[in-house]
């Protein structure tokens, strides 16, 4: 007997073997038929979808979880446009904080909307003796008080208040982490928020350490979920590359740098597993700090490398060394080319073609770098919805000569590079619909097209949320098309984006969603 029987859909597997179905049988967590196979079978309960969608539960390749969910309850002075209002949501924010000395949250910070940063001096006029902390959007940079200069070591650069990268991270040391109660209840919230979208499982960008990291023992926030029951949805956690040490093992082994215990990509289960290495090479776009050959349009600087670029280059080689599956942030072509160089010099110590490397975000890739990312077979982790809502933005820094190799789609895949889409999410709407309807369009919110020949088809959008998705997480085994023996993991959608206007792919309802053949609570109807 079958737990669940879903009838009278439109099923759109993925799977080019049997693309399209109309009954889908599941049984503990698992397909196990399509159509005829699982029709006359009975079953606990029989849901008639009444021609609804059905698509292989959206992965998400590269989100920030436990960030998405402290922002949610942090005070934001986003959308402000002007200084003082900036001045007076962090002057409230402070207000809230009856102990003196202590540390002042405020997200939503974007200097493109004041035309320039703040400065410290700005922000002492509210601060009243607390430390304030003001997080850019991007997660590449943050404004702060003198409370909070005061303590930093004087080598550490700045821009009157405005800490970049490296620069922040140092600001974020100062702090006590975050306990494992606050960082899981974040997870959880933001979790839930991904279920209502679609989206079944993910990759967490980095814990532990990093830009973005929250905690050295960040990972027991996602194991006391999975403990209580409350994880929502499938997530694998890349570790920051600067949790490894050096280790001492055989030459045999050739591990130089080692997480302890060994611990490495593939370790975990079906709902929490570890997955790549994450190194950062450069900043972002928004924080006009991603590394570029020739410098910004209108600015006279190049962005910047995280570290020395040898050191950046030592750590790829030695994660490759060690048996990591390595997710490498580059998104200006300058860091693109470190993180190639780096790959390649690493394959060449050590063959791994298995190894299926990742190059997040891949920003801005030159024509010359395309064969280059092929042959070593690494896939390109895009955000889309970075070029639908700050697409105006980036074509401008970048230029018109530039603008058209942002955040590509048919130029990878005409190489033969693996697409796999995903949002950075809090960064940006981490919907996947809105993507797949921009990678197809490729209009900005205001309807400027950019790099119209990089458009891709619906089915191609849609599997690079799917399918591509899955092989870049190890997870083609047993997720990205709706196959008998893989997870029940599925999408309910109110329409098929494959058949309406694409104008309205994004606006498509999400009716329910399903992990391990259940029906989420944040997405029931």
């Amino acid at each position: 007997m079958l737990r669940t029987r879903l009838t009278n859909a439109n099923i759109v597997t993925m799977d080019p073997d049997h693309p399209v179905a109309h009954d889908l049988g599941i049984w503990r967590g698992r397909i196990v038929g399509l159509d005829d196979a699982v029709t006359s079978l009975p079953a606990r309960e029989v849901i008639d979808l009444q021609g609804a969608t059905v698509l292989p539960g959206f992965i998400d390749s590269h989100v920030h979880l436990a960030w998405t969910g402290l922002k949610a309850s942090t005070p934001s002075v986003a959308p402000c446009t002007r200084v003082e209002d900036v001045l007076a949501v962090v002057a409230d924010a402070v207000s809230r904080q009856s102990s003196a000395g202590a540390w002042v949250d405020v997200a939503g910070y974007d200097q493109r909307a004041l035309g320039r940063h703040l400065t410290a001096a700005e922000l002492d006029k509210v601060s009243h003796g607390r430390k304030v902390f003001l997080m850019h959007d991007s997660g590449h940079g943050c404004v702060v008080n003198s409370a909070v200069l005061d303590l930093l070591p004087a080598e550490v650069p700045h821009q009157d208040g405005f800490l970049a990268e490296s620069a922040m991270t140092a600001a974020r040391q100062l702090r006590l982490p975050y306990s494992q109660t606050e960082l899981a209840d974040a997870i959880e919230r933001a979790g839930r928020v991904c279920l209502t979208e679609g989206v079944t499982a993910c990759a967490e960008a980095g814990i532990g350490g990093g830009l973005l990291g929250h905690s050295p023992v960040e990972l027991g926030a996602y194991q006391l979920l999975r403990d209580q029951g409350r994880l929502p949805l499938r997530v694998q956690l890349m570790a920051a590359g600067d949790t490894l040490r050096p280790v001492a093992s055989h030459d045999s082994d050739g591990i130089p740098r080692a997480l302890d215990l060994g611990l490495r990509t593939g370790f975990g289960d079906d709902w929490l597993s570890m997955g790549a290495l994450k190194i950062y090479t450069d900043g972002g776009m928004m924080a006009r700090t991603a590394a570029l050959t020739s410098p910004y349009h209108g600015m006279e600087h190049t962005g910047q490398f995280q570290d020395d670029p040898e050191r950046i280059a030592d750590t790829i080689v030695d994660g490759h060394l060690a048996g990591w599956q390595l997710a490498v942030h580059a998104i200006g072509d300058r860091a693109a080319d470190l993180a190639l160089d780096a790959l390649a010099r690493a394959q060449r110590q050590r063959p791994r073609p298995g190894a299926r490397h990742r190059i997040e975000h891949a920003g801005l890739i030159r024509p010359d770098q395309l064969p280059r990312l092929a042959q070593l077979g690494a896939a390109a982790v895009i955000q889309p919805n970075f070029l639908r809502y700050f697409g105006d933005d980036y074509a401008s820094i970048m230029g018109e000569d530039r603008a058209p190799w942002l955040y590509r789609g048919r130029g990878f895949l005409d190489h033969g590079i693996t697409l796999v889409g995903s949002s950075d999410r809090p960064v940006t709407d981490g919907s996947p619909l809105r993507a797949v309807q921009f990678m197809v369009e490729r209009a900005s919110e205001s309807g400027q097209v950019i790099g119209p020949d990089e458009g891709i088809t619906v089915d191609e959008a849609l599997r690079s949320y799917t399918v591509g998705g899955a092989y870049a997480c190890h997870w083609d085994d047993s997720a990205g098309t709706l196959t008998p023996g893989k997870r029940a993991d599925l999408v309910v959608l109110g329409d098929d984006p494959r058949r309406v206007s694409t104008s309205r792919i994004g606006d498509i309802e999400v009716v329910s969603t399903f992990v391990d053949g259940r029906e989420t609570e944040a997405s029931a109807r």
